[in-house]
């Protein structure tokens, strides 16, 4: 089986999805404060409508949790993915059900297969990167 390449947004698809974006959900977002999917989470809410998706938890931090993607009150802009490698194809594919326009796959995340995937439905990803870091660079540089 050929490998298939890595499928990764360009800083600019990058800097024009942050800033046209309104709504983030945040699929794998943790209870735990001191966990980056928690940290993320929060940073986001300061500057999206943040969804929070963990099938697990009625709420985390004060904000309603959803079991799915599907069970969002509006589709997601972006699909920001805090779940390991294998658990990927399955966000993929409800992000692609719903409508969203964009999968981010968190630093240390990466799925070729269902990038690619997203990739040919139309989706903007972006692979092993921090959403939260890439806010702020963009945020700094004055291009948010």
């Amino acid at each position: 089986m050929a490998e298939v390449p890595k499928v990764n947004a360009t800083d600019e698809e990058i800097e024009r999805l942050l800033r046209e974006a309104k709504t983030i959900a945040v699929v794998g977002v943790s209870r735990d404060p001191t966990k980056d999917s928690h940290l993320v989470a929060q940073y986001l809410r300061q500057h999206y409508r943040t969804y929070f998706v963990n099938p697990n938890a009625d709420e985390i931090a004060g904000e309603k949790c959803y079991p799915s993607l599907k069970a969002l009150p509006e589709v997601p802009d972006i699909v920001d993915v805090f779940r390991p490698p294998n658990a990927v194809p399955p966000v993929v594919d409800e992000a692609i059900a719903v409508g969203a326009k964009a999968i981010w796959l968190q630093l240390g995340i990466v799925h070729n297969e269902a990038a690619q995937k997203a990739k040919e439905a139309g989706l903007t990803v972006v692979q092993d990167r921090c959403i939260k870091i890439e806010h702020q660079r963009l945020k700094q540089l004055g291009k948010l």
